[in-house]
């Protein structure tokens, strides 16, 4: 892996001088187990609770990386992204700390909850249709206008770093680990702690788990690039874009298997976080559950020997009148 640094947009050094810059304002997540999951899944289960990280997701990480890296004259100039979730309430919430603007670009149709962070954290709201086309070019032309800095969801170096500062305290809390699950969808927090995690424990696996109804990087893994897909349905919301060119080049090397998974499946891996676990995650944030407990994960013999599994809960934002309904409709 030491070879192939150049290709990548992150490496362990950024990823340590991410966490440096980051750690008076982040939470260090707790890591929380349960006898009970264990039993189920026949594995020792340590979960990293990104769900209580500020903002309610990982995404901050990210955020506050790319925003405390900015110098006074980007700074003040503020920063602008599209997002239709928790990377849009993150940045909000970075910039408010820095006392900057955050021009934040919103699909119709995002998550109320989500939609309610951003404004809570002070971030500006300009509404797009929920084309990625129509969100480009909403924010293209407010970058124009305000000439603030565009970040970007995951396709960003100083995001990538961000997210992998999970890895770095996942594996000083839990060094046993062996194999850690992650969800994903464009690519940013994997490809974070793949690079952490395999430069401190090469041997360690990387596993993604991801929504059948969402599935470019599995497609993407197989076909040897990165495929885009002209529509998704998936209850997770939070696991819908596509991978960037930043993060593909991990994907493709450091990223042992994807895990496809049933909506179904995500579902009741959630029912599990709220009644046995305790914890308030969304689909994206259960997945990594759902992939362990999975047919697939279970009878490949591949991970049989993976015993120590670390799982990302990545986010706790959820539209409760949803997550409601959807309960009931798994019945």
């Amino acid at each position: 892996m030491e070879a192939n640094r150049e290709k990548y947009a992150a490496d362990l050094s950024s990823i340590k001088e991410a966490h440096d810059r980051i750690k008076p304002y982040i939470h260090r997540t707790p890591v929380l187990t349960s006898e009970s999951l264990n039993s189920i899944s026949g594995r020792s289960l340590f979960f990293k609770c990104e769900c209580f990280q500020k903002g309610g997701a990982f995404k901050f990480r990210g955020a506050c990386n790319a925003v405390l890296s900015l110098d006074a004259e980007q700074a003040a100039k503020g920063v602008v992204t599209h997002s239709s979730g928790n990377h849009a309430a993150a940045l909000s919430l970075a910039a408010k700390i820095q006392g900057i603007p955050a021009y934040i670009v919103v699909p119709k149709g995002a998550p109320k909850c989500k939609v309610d962070n951003v404004i809570r954290y002070g971030g500006k709201v300009i509404w797009s249709e929920a084309t990625m086309s129509s969100r480009e070019e909403v924010a293209s032309k407010v970058l124009q206008e305000t000439g603030s800095v565009l970040i970007h969801p995951y396709n960003d170096g100083r995001i990538i770093s961000g997210q992998g500062t999970i890895a770095l305290e996942l594996l000083e809390q839990i060094q046993e680990i062996d194999a850690i699950v992650v969800p994903i969808s464009g690519g940013g927090l994997i490809s974070g702690v793949a690079l952490a995690a395999k430069s401190i424990k090469p041997s360690i696996r990387i596993i993604a788990a991801e929504p059948k109804g969402a599935d470019d990087a599995a497609q993407s893994k197989v076909a040897g690039k990165i495929i885009t897909l002209p529509v998704t349905n998936t209850i997770a919301d939070g696991l819908r874009a596509s991978l960037g060119g930043l993060t593909w080049p991990v994907v493709r090397d450091l990223v042992d298997d994807v895990v496809t998974l049933e909506d179904c499946e995500i579902i009741e891996a959630m029912k599990m976080c709220y009644e046995i676990l305790k914890v308030s995650v969304e689909p994206s944030g259960a997945i990594g559950l759902a992939a362990v407990l999975s047919n697939s994960f279970r009878n490949n013999p591949s991970w049989r020997d993976c015993k120590n599994i670390g799982i990302v809960l990545s986010g706790g934002n959820v539209d409760l009148g949803s997550l409601w309904d959807s309960f009931k409709r798994s019945k």
